[in-house]
């Protein structure tokens, strides 16, 4: 053993850069086993000539890493949700969906995006496919939950209740996908905000927090499908999705973002077309129209898939595209009229 250690090198080196582990020079031109960057040492033989316990720990470090981070090598993102500043940045250099999301706290908005992170990163998300994300500390920590309990035993809450540092700003989630039918690229900035932001905004008309949503293009008003299903609890929740649409249109004074109700828990049951139709009415108090996407970002039924609607929210969030106007339409030319003159006068 001992002959084979000094054939070799003894040990490895924290130099950077220095290839001695695999060439068995020393890049300062040293003898190895008295460099001051040498790392290990020989093992030591005790009198009888058997190997001590140390030694052969020594022996273990031999072709380990030498260094914990290089340069050039990629890593995650250091930070965790993006601020605004970090969204407002990245939408100067492309295009951005940003999406507001509002709910009452439980009704299900966090466990919406633990279960699209989920989904996206193992390729269940139908019709979508993942391409990056400036936030994956973010998605990570809020899905731990969802990855940490035995079949069977599931917690009794998925995702942790939402705190952000700041109780001014809101904290963004990113996601790009890439639509499978034409390859088309999305970038999604998603907020997770507390349910006592939308409490608050309902009650005391506070809207300071939520000037981020007039950038947005759709908002989610999430909504707890089993209160819907209550009897007792259901015109409580139809009454506040109406008194929340109001805010939203004095925050906006005038033309709002398209709305999605995002119904939860479709695990629990199917909501009646009733329901239904009473939400859209509600809106309809303040000229006001939505879509309804039932989602179950986690099940307890086996015949409602984990997941299950989040395609085709995403789906119906990014089906907006505004058509674009002709630049120049043509016009067919009329005998004795100069067009080109007359352009300004004609409109």
């Amino acid at each position: 053993m001992r002959k084979w250690i000094n054939e070799t090198v003894t040990g490895v080196c924290d130099f950077d850069g220095c290839t001695v582990g695999e060439t068995g020079v020393c890049a300062l031109e040293r003898d190895p086993a008295s460099c001051e960057h040498h790392v290990g040492k020989e093992p030591s033989e005790s009198a009888d000539g058997a190997e001590d316990e140390n030694d052969q720990s020594d022996l273990a470090t031999i072709g380990a890493p030498v260094l914990e981070h290089q340069t050039g090598m990629s890593a995650f993102p250091a930070s965790r949700t993006l601020g605004p500043d970090a969204i407002s940045k990245m939408m100067a250099s492309r295009y951005v969906n940003v999406i507001g999301i509002l709910g009452d706290p439980e009704a299900g908005k966090t466990a919406c995006l633990a279960s699209l992170y989920l989904m996206i990163s193992n390729a269940k998300l139908a019709g979508w496919n993942f391409a990056d994300s400036k936030s994956l500390k973010a998605f990570e920590d809020i899905a731990r939950g969802a990855r940490e309990w035995d079949a069977g035993n599931p917690p009794d809450q998925m995702t942790v209740h939402t705190e952000l540092s700041d109780d001014r700003q809101p904290g963004f989630l990113h996601l790009r996908l890439v639509r499978e039918s034409d390859g088309r690229r999305v970038d999604l900035a998603l907020p997770d905000l507390p349910g006592e932001w939308t409490t608050e905004l309902i009650g005391t008309s506070r809207v300071d927090r939520f000037e981020f949503m007039k950038s947005a293009e759709v908002i989610w008003i999430v909504l707890d499908g089993r209160a819907l299903e209550s009897k007792e609890r259901r015109q409580g929740v139809i009454s506040r999705v109406g008194q929340l649409a109001g805010r939203i249109v004095t925050l906006f004074s005038g033309k709002i973002p398209r709305l999605v109700l995002v119904t939860t828990h479709r695990d629990s049951g199917e909501l009646p077309d009733t329901v239904q139709a009473r939400l859209i009415a509600e809106l309809g108090k303040r000229d006001v129209t939505a879509t309804i996407v039932p989602v179950a970002p986690f099940s307890n039924d086996e015949e409602v898939k984990p997941g299950f609607g989040l395609e085709d929210l995403i789906s119906t969030t990014t089906a907006g595209d505004r058509s674009l106007s002709e630049f120049w339409p043509s016009a067919d030319p009329i005998e004795g009229t100069r067009s080109y003159i007359s352009y300004r006068r004609d409109r």
